[in-house]
Order: structure tokens, then C-alpha cells, then sequence
């Protein structure tokens, strides 16, 4: 198997991270300890729970990982429709971002179906 970096998903992922990021740096002042926060820390635990699952030595905790990953890209989710329900972001930020997950999770899915054939 592929190290951790040379994961489509994990590379998306990341991605993602820088994306959001970039995003929450236009949210309002007082989000700084609030709404950005929570995005950016779920954001960050996709990619990371990706590359810890994968550096284990066992295909089972890969798979756990994968799964608080895609958990954690379900959070991402929530807290973009929160911030476009705030008008924080507009009709087509919220559509690219959404976009991104759906790929992703998409992609984590894939992963954990080739992973369980082997198992």
C-alpha cells in the first residue's frame, strides 16, 4: 500500500484544509475563538486521521481512522451550512466547499471498500 501522501484522498484533503482556512480568515472577528475554530480543527482531523490510519500496522486501525476522518468531514459539513445560515459564506462558496466533502467522502469510502477486500 501507498504511503500516506501519495493517497489521493489524503492529498484532497489537505486540500480542503488550506481551503478552509482561507475561508474562515474573512469570518467575522469574533468567530476567531468559535465557528472558525471548530472548522478549521475538523477540517485539519481529516487529512490527519488519513495519515495516522495508514502509518498503523494493522489494516483494522486504518480503518478506524478512516472512519473518525470521514466523522470528522461530517463535522465540516455542518459547521459550512452553519456559516452560509450566518451569511458568512455565499451561495457559491458553500457549493465549491460541499463539493470538496463529497469527493472526499467519496474517495474514503472507496478506500475502506478496497481495504475490507483485503482484510
Amino acid at each position: 500500500m501507498k504511503c500516506y501522501q501519495d493517497l489521493e484522498v489524503w492529498q484532497k484533503a489537505m486540500d480542503l484544509v488550506a481551503t478552509c482556512y482561507q475561508t474562515t480568515a474573512k469570518f467575522p472577528k469574533n468567530e476567531i475563538y468559535g465557528l472558525s475554530s471548530q472548522l478549521q480543527r475538523a477540517a485539519v482531523s481529516v487529512p490527519a486521521n488519513i495519515a495516522e490510519g495508514r502509518q498503523r500496522q494493522h489494516s483494522k486501525e486504518f480503518l478506524q481512522h478512516l472512519s473518525i476522518a470521514h466523522g470528522s468531514l461530517a463535522e465540516v459539513e455542518t459547521h459550512i451550512q452553519i456559516a452560509g445560515r450566518l451569511n458568512y459564506l455565499h451561495e457559491d462558496q458553500i457549493s465549491n466547499l460541499l463539493f470538496k466533502t463529497a469527493e472526499i467522502g467519496k474517495m474514503l469510502n472507496g478506500l475502506r471498500r478496497s481495504i475490507e477486500k483485503k482484510i
